[in-house]
Protein backbone atom coordinates (compact mmCIF):
# COMPACT_ATOMS: atom_id res chain seq x y z
CA UNK A 1 0.00 0.00 0.00
CA UNK A 2 1.22 3.33 -1.11
CA UNK A 3 1.88 6.02 1.69
CA UNK A 4 -0.70 8.16 0.63
CA UNK A 5 -3.39 5.49 0.88
CA UNK A 6 -2.28 4.91 4.67
CA UNK A 7 -4.45 6.55 7.22
CA UNK A 8 -2.89 10.10 8.31
CA UNK A 9 -1.01 8.81 11.54
CA UNK A 10 0.76 5.71 9.87
CA UNK A 11 1.66 8.17 6.54
CA UNK A 12 3.28 10.88 8.94
CA UNK A 13 4.83 7.95 10.00
CA UNK A 14 6.52 5.93 7.04
CA UNK A 15 7.31 9.57 5.22
CA UNK A 16 10.24 10.66 7.80
CA UNK A 17 11.21 7.33 7.87
CA UNK A 18 11.74 6.69 4.26
CA UNK A 19 13.21 10.17 4.14
CA UNK A 20 15.97 9.42 6.59
CA UNK A 21 16.76 5.96 4.68
CA UNK A 22 16.89 8.35 1.49
CA UNK A 23 19.49 10.20 3.57
CA UNK A 24 21.37 7.00 4.74
CA UNK A 25 22.11 5.76 1.16
CA UNK A 26 23.33 9.48 0.01
CA UNK A 27 25.78 9.59 2.78
CA UNK A 28 26.86 5.66 2.12
CA UNK A 29 27.47 6.69 -1.29
CA UNK A 30 29.57 9.54 -0.22
CA UNK A 31 31.82 6.98 1.62
CA UNK A 32 33.93 5.86 -1.16
CA UNK A 33 35.06 9.08 -2.47
CA UNK A 34 35.53 10.54 0.76
CA UNK A 35 38.04 7.61 1.06
CA UNK A 36 39.87 7.78 -2.25
CA UNK A 37 39.79 11.73 -1.49
CA UNK A 38 41.99 10.70 1.85
CA UNK A 39 44.26 8.56 0.16
CA UNK A 40 45.28 11.01 -2.35
CA UNK A 41 45.69 13.44 -0.12
CA UNK A 42 48.09 10.86 2.20
CA UNK A 43 49.96 10.16 -1.01
CA UNK A 44 50.66 13.43 -2.27
CA UNK A 45 51.64 14.60 1.38
CA UNK A 46 54.26 11.80 1.51
CA UNK A 47 55.40 11.24 -1.75
CA UNK A 48 54.15 8.04 -2.75
CA UNK A 49 53.23 9.28 -6.26
CA UNK A 50 55.52 11.86 -8.18
CA UNK A 51 53.79 15.32 -7.94
CA UNK A 52 54.55 15.70 -11.54
CA UNK A 53 52.06 13.03 -12.41
CA UNK A 54 49.52 13.40 -9.63
CA UNK A 55 49.38 17.11 -7.89
CA UNK A 56 47.80 17.55 -4.71
CA UNK A 57 43.87 17.94 -3.77
CA UNK A 58 45.43 21.31 -3.10
CA UNK A 59 46.58 22.33 -6.45
CA UNK A 60 43.80 20.98 -8.85
CA UNK A 61 41.85 23.25 -5.93
CA UNK A 62 43.98 26.45 -7.21
CA UNK A 63 43.52 25.31 -10.69
CA UNK A 64 39.46 24.70 -10.10
CA UNK A 65 39.42 28.56 -8.82
CA UNK A 66 41.41 29.97 -11.64
CA UNK A 67 39.64 28.25 -14.59
CA UNK A 68 36.11 29.53 -12.72
CA UNK A 69 37.47 33.16 -12.59
CA UNK A 70 38.71 33.10 -16.19
CA UNK A 71 35.19 32.04 -17.54
CA UNK A 72 36.41 28.96 -19.53
CA UNK A 73 35.20 26.80 -17.40
CA UNK A 74 31.63 28.03 -17.95
CA UNK A 75 31.94 28.86 -21.53
CA UNK A 76 33.40 25.21 -22.40
CA UNK A 77 30.55 23.34 -19.75
CA UNK A 78 27.72 25.61 -21.77
CA UNK A 79 29.51 24.38 -25.46
CA UNK A 80 29.45 20.52 -24.63
CA UNK A 81 26.11 20.54 -22.58
CA UNK A 82 24.87 22.15 -26.16
CA UNK A 83 26.63 19.82 -28.33
CA UNK A 84 25.04 16.72 -26.08
CA UNK A 85 21.59 17.59 -25.47
CA UNK A 86 21.46 18.51 -29.47
CA UNK A 87 23.12 15.17 -30.10
CA UNK A 88 21.32 13.31 -27.77
CA UNK A 89 18.11 14.90 -28.85
CA UNK A 90 18.72 13.66 -32.35
CA UNK A 91 19.52 10.62 -31.60
CA UNK A 92 17.67 9.20 -29.12
CA UNK A 93 14.53 10.47 -30.95
CA UNK A 94 15.24 8.43 -33.91
CA UNK A 95 15.53 5.40 -32.12
CA UNK A 96 12.74 5.88 -30.16
CA UNK A 97 11.14 5.90 -33.56
CA UNK A 98 13.33 3.03 -35.14
CA UNK A 99 12.53 0.81 -31.82
CA UNK A 100 9.02 1.48 -31.46
CA UNK A 101 8.54 0.21 -35.42
CA UNK A 102 10.95 -3.06 -34.57
CA UNK A 103 8.96 -3.44 -31.73
CA UNK A 104 5.57 -3.64 -33.23
CA UNK A 105 6.38 -5.42 -36.53
CA UNK A 106 8.47 -8.77 -37.05
CA UNK A 107 9.05 -7.61 -41.01
CA UNK A 108 10.70 -4.34 -40.03
CA UNK A 109 12.79 -6.30 -37.13
CA UNK A 110 13.68 -8.52 -40.00
CA UNK A 111 14.62 -6.23 -42.13
CA UNK A 112 16.88 -3.85 -40.40
CA UNK A 113 18.04 -5.89 -37.61
CA UNK A 114 21.23 -7.17 -39.87
CA UNK A 115 22.55 -4.00 -41.01
CA UNK A 116 21.67 -2.06 -37.61
CA UNK A 117 23.31 -4.73 -35.49
CA UNK A 118 26.29 -4.36 -37.69
CA UNK A 119 26.38 -0.53 -37.41
CA UNK A 120 26.24 -1.51 -33.73
CA UNK A 121 29.18 -3.16 -32.97
CA UNK A 122 31.58 -0.63 -34.66
CA UNK A 123 33.27 1.96 -31.85
CA UNK A 124 31.97 5.21 -32.02
CA UNK A 125 35.44 6.23 -32.31
CA UNK A 126 35.78 3.86 -35.57
CA UNK A 127 33.73 5.84 -37.54
CA UNK A 128 35.24 9.03 -36.95
CA UNK A 129 38.29 8.61 -39.79
CA UNK A 130 35.14 8.22 -42.60
CA UNK A 131 33.02 11.11 -40.99
CA UNK A 132 36.15 13.33 -41.03
CA UNK A 133 36.23 12.58 -44.80
CA UNK A 134 32.50 13.08 -45.44
CA UNK A 135 31.31 15.88 -42.82
CA UNK A 136 35.11 17.76 -41.60
CA UNK A 137 35.76 18.29 -38.44
CA UNK A 138 33.43 20.94 -37.24
CA UNK A 139 29.84 20.67 -35.29
CA UNK A 140 28.31 18.16 -37.96
CA UNK A 141 31.00 15.88 -36.77
CA UNK A 142 30.24 16.12 -33.54
CA UNK A 143 26.91 15.53 -33.32
CA UNK A 144 26.68 12.94 -35.51
CA UNK A 145 28.97 10.59 -33.60
CA UNK A 146 26.97 12.24 -30.28
CA UNK A 147 23.95 11.30 -32.19
CA UNK A 148 24.91 7.74 -32.98
CA UNK A 149 26.05 7.21 -29.51
CA UNK A 150 22.28 7.71 -28.21
CA UNK A 151 20.90 5.79 -30.81
CA UNK A 152 21.90 2.26 -30.26
CA UNK A 153 20.80 1.90 -26.80
CA UNK A 154 18.15 3.97 -27.74
CA UNK A 155 17.05 1.38 -30.24
CA UNK A 156 17.72 -2.03 -28.03
CA UNK A 157 16.11 -0.82 -25.32
CA UNK A 158 12.83 0.48 -26.93
CA UNK A 159 12.28 -2.40 -28.74
CA UNK A 160 12.73 -4.95 -25.82
CA UNK A 161 10.56 -3.08 -23.91
CA UNK A 162 7.81 -3.15 -26.20
CA UNK A 163 7.98 -6.66 -27.27
CA UNK A 164 7.67 -7.76 -22.93
CA UNK A 165 4.35 -5.94 -22.96
CA UNK A 166 2.14 -8.44 -21.07
CA UNK A 167 -0.21 -10.40 -23.95
CA UNK A 168 -2.93 -9.90 -21.01
CA UNK A 169 -2.89 -6.55 -21.29
CA UNK A 170 -3.01 -6.72 -25.02
CA UNK A 171 -5.97 -9.07 -24.84
CA UNK A 172 -8.12 -7.36 -22.48
CA UNK A 173 -7.53 -3.60 -24.35
CA UNK A 174 -8.94 -5.65 -27.61
CA UNK A 175 -11.62 -6.86 -25.93
CA UNK A 176 -12.72 -2.98 -25.31
CA UNK A 177 -12.24 -2.96 -29.01
CA UNK A 178 -8.95 -0.34 -28.61
CA UNK A 179 -7.52 1.28 -31.92
CA UNK A 180 -4.76 0.50 -33.22
CA UNK A 181 -3.18 4.13 -31.70
CA UNK A 182 -5.05 3.88 -28.78
CA UNK A 183 -3.44 -0.14 -27.85
CA UNK A 184 -0.22 1.92 -29.03
CA UNK A 185 -0.76 5.34 -26.55
CA UNK A 186 -2.74 3.69 -23.91
CA UNK A 187 -0.99 0.07 -23.32
CA UNK A 188 1.94 -0.34 -24.83
CA UNK A 189 4.16 2.30 -24.75
CA UNK A 190 3.03 3.02 -20.83
CA UNK A 191 3.80 -0.54 -20.66
CA UNK A 192 7.35 -0.46 -22.05
CA UNK A 193 8.30 3.14 -20.24
CA UNK A 194 10.79 1.13 -17.70
CA UNK A 195 12.86 -0.05 -20.71
CA UNK A 196 12.55 3.39 -22.64
CA UNK A 197 13.90 5.13 -19.58
CA UNK A 198 16.90 2.74 -19.30
CA UNK A 199 17.11 3.74 -22.88
CA UNK A 200 17.27 7.23 -22.57
CA UNK A 201 19.61 7.14 -19.44
CA UNK A 202 21.91 4.48 -21.39
CA UNK A 203 21.52 6.56 -24.21
CA UNK A 204 22.94 10.19 -22.58
CA UNK A 205 25.72 8.42 -20.78
CA UNK A 206 27.30 6.92 -24.24
CA UNK A 207 26.55 10.20 -25.74
CA UNK A 208 28.38 11.76 -22.95
CA UNK A 209 31.15 9.58 -23.18
CA UNK A 210 31.49 10.10 -27.19
CA UNK A 211 31.20 13.82 -27.05
CA UNK A 212 34.02 13.57 -24.50
CA UNK A 213 35.69 11.63 -27.13
CA UNK A 214 35.29 13.41 -29.89
CA UNK A 215 36.62 16.70 -28.79
CA UNK A 216 39.49 14.78 -27.29
CA UNK A 217 40.31 14.32 -31.07
CA UNK A 218 38.58 17.54 -32.95
CA UNK A 219 37.57 20.46 -31.00
CA UNK A 220 38.93 23.42 -30.16
CA UNK A 221 36.37 24.22 -27.26
CA UNK A 222 34.71 21.90 -24.66
CA UNK A 223 35.59 19.84 -21.38
CA UNK A 224 37.09 17.04 -23.42
CA UNK A 225 39.65 20.24 -25.47
CA UNK A 226 40.35 21.46 -21.66
CA UNK A 227 41.74 17.57 -20.88
CA UNK A 228 43.81 17.90 -24.30
CA UNK A 229 44.80 21.00 -23.70
CA UNK A 230 46.09 20.77 -19.95
CA UNK A 231 47.90 17.24 -21.21
CA UNK A 232 49.79 19.29 -24.07
CA UNK A 233 50.95 21.74 -21.75
CA UNK A 234 51.44 19.04 -18.75
CA UNK A 235 49.46 20.73 -16.38
CA UNK A 236 47.98 17.63 -14.40
CA UNK A 237 46.06 19.38 -12.05
CA UNK A 238 43.72 20.69 -15.29
CA UNK A 239 43.74 17.19 -15.98
CA UNK A 240 42.09 16.07 -12.86
CA UNK A 241 40.31 18.80 -12.37
CA UNK A 242 38.31 18.09 -15.89
CA UNK A 243 38.10 14.65 -15.11
CA UNK A 244 36.30 15.51 -11.97
CA UNK A 245 33.99 18.01 -13.84
CA UNK A 246 33.09 15.79 -16.65
CA UNK A 247 32.13 13.05 -14.01
CA UNK A 248 29.95 15.13 -11.98
CA UNK A 249 27.71 16.96 -15.39
CA UNK A 250 27.81 13.04 -16.15
CA UNK A 251 26.56 12.14 -12.78
CA UNK A 252 24.06 15.34 -12.28
CA UNK A 253 22.28 14.13 -15.63
CA UNK A 254 21.66 10.61 -14.71
CA UNK A 255 20.73 11.37 -11.76
CA UNK A 256 17.91 13.95 -13.23
CA UNK A 257 16.60 11.35 -15.56
CA UNK A 258 16.52 8.83 -12.70
CA UNK A 259 14.23 11.50 -11.01
CA UNK A 260 12.43 12.10 -14.13
CA UNK A 261 11.80 8.52 -14.61
CA UNK A 262 10.64 7.82 -10.39
CA UNK A 263 8.53 10.82 -11.25
CA UNK A 264 6.58 10.06 -14.45
CA UNK A 265 5.67 6.23 -12.33
CA UNK A 266 4.78 7.41 -9.22
CA UNK A 267 1.74 5.45 -9.84
CA UNK A 268 3.41 2.69 -9.67
CA UNK A 269 3.70 0.87 -6.15
CA UNK A 270 6.83 -1.24 -4.86
CA UNK A 271 7.36 -3.45 -2.08
CA UNK A 272 9.55 -1.51 0.85
CA UNK A 273 12.99 -2.85 0.84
Amino acid sequence: MAIAELPLPIARYHAPRRSRRAWSRAGLGLLLPAALLAFWAVGTAYRLFPPQVLPPPSLVWDSAVDTFRSGKLLSYAAISFYRVVVGFVIGAGVGLVLGVAMGLSRTVDDYVRPLFTAIAQVPNLGWIPLLVLLLGIGETLKLTIIAKAAFIPMVLNTADGIRRVSPQLLEVARSFRFSNSQLLRLVVLPAAVPSIFTGFRYGLAKAWTALVAVELLAASEGLGYLLVWGRQMFWMDLVIFAIIIIGVIGFAMDFCLTRAETYLQRWRTEPEQ
